[in-house]
């Protein structure tokens, strides 16, 4: 169901976007999809739903809070959008899908449309030819459903950087943004 709710949300939000901007270019239109269709966005949309307090978890994943945890969320809300999908059709799915992302279809454009940190990261050195970042796990804490992972950016000319996030990409992303912040001058 996940599967097929993933797939149906990436379509509907793609069909809305295109509907919207007609005349954006792919680049950002890829990228607005892909802000609004990730694992945080999802599971923002299931608290606002409270779809936490309906979930039927197992006996260790309710001990430990796993009807808060973002991917459990977002796992959720993909397996509703399917079901909807099935039981009523696409437009009683686009109905739902677009009444739950309306104010962030509203906020989310192509015009203000940043790429991920580790892209921004990359280009911008790559623009001053300068070597690539590498990224590096450097540790992996909590219980099989509750993993937390330490990840290491290097960038020549810097100190290392270490973030904690519930997944590996999360902690690349995060990194990539802490080292964007130094070069850039920003506060981390």
């Amino acid at each position: 169901m996940e599967f097929l709710g993933d797939a149906l949300l990436g379509f509907l939000v793609a069909d809305e976007l295109c509907g919207r901007h007609p005349g954006a270019a792919e680049g950002p239109l890829t990228r607005v999809r892909a802000s609004l269709v990730n694992r945080d966005t999802l599971a923002e949309i299931a608290r606002e739903l409270a779809l936490g307090e309906h979930l039927l978890l197992g006996e260790g994943e309710l001990k430990s809070g796993g009807w808060r945890r973002d991917s459990i969320l977002a796992n959720g809300l993909e397996a509703i959008i399917a079901a909807i999908y099935l039981d009523g059709g696409i437009e009683a799915c686009r109905r739902e899908v677009l009444r739950w992302f309306s104010a962030r279809l509203e906020t989310h454009v192509p015009e203000t449309a940043r790429k991920d940190p580790k892209t921004e990261l990359q280009e911008y050195l790559q623009a001053r030819r300068q070597t690539l970042p590498s990224y590096r796990t450097l540790g992996e804490d909590g219980p099989p459903h509750q993993r937390t992972f330490r990840v290491e950016c290097c960038v020549e000319g810097l100190e290392p950087v270490v973030t904690t996030s519930e997944s590996r990409r999360g902690g690349e992303q995060a990194c990539a943004r802490a080292v964007l912040n130094l070069l850039l001058g920003e506060p981390l």
